[in-house]
């Protein structure tokens, strides 16, 4: 992979908080400035089109993101986005051809100490690389395929659906 191109939707990967009541808004897409210092061998874009918590995504949204990754030139797409509503999206993306898809995102802001976000980074960044074209989730250290996972809200982690 020479180039990778990442699209940023909001999500807790991208929140600052900002009181005691633990408010928070989105703030500027981090993946940049974390991909930048950790000295990557490749090049990237990063596109932000959304600052949402996902929360708050509709079908208007998630069309926003297919068509921006059909408009990219480049097979590998990295897409940043809240937890909560991910599986949805990456099934929206599913019907794509000829790319690789990798949605991720954290369970806490890439700001925080101790934050999930550069390791789910880094496994989505392996990932897109070396899987086959599709639309994969990359969360808790696995990859999942979007029609067999879900986010187990009150475990805080994503886990495979049984059937």
């Amino acid at each position: 992979m020479q180039h990778l191109t990442i699209v940023t939707t909001g999500g807790t990967i991208d929140k600052i908080y900002f009181d005691d009541k633990s408010d928070y808004k989105i703030g500027a897409p981090q993946i940049g400035e974390i991909l930048s210092h950790l000295g990557v061998a490749f090049q990237f874009d990063v596109i932000p089109i959304l600052r949402k918590d996902s929360l708050h995504m509709g079908a208007e949204d998630r069309a926003l993101v297919r068509s921006t990754i059909e408009a990219q030139p480049h097979r590998h797409v990295l897409v940043t986005h809240g937890t909560d509503t991910m599986v949805e999206t990456a099934q929206e993306l599913a019907s794509i051809k000829g790319k690789v898809i990798v949605l991720t995102g954290a369970l806490n802001p890439a700001r925080f100490q101790g934050s999930d976000a550069v390791f789910n980074i880094g496994c989505a960044v392996a990932a897109v690389q070396t899987l086959p074209d599709g639309v994969y989730i990359t969360m808790n250290g696995r990859v999942w395929d979007p029609a067999r996972v879900r986010k187990n809200r009150d475990a805080n982690r994503f886990e495979e659906v049984s059937g």
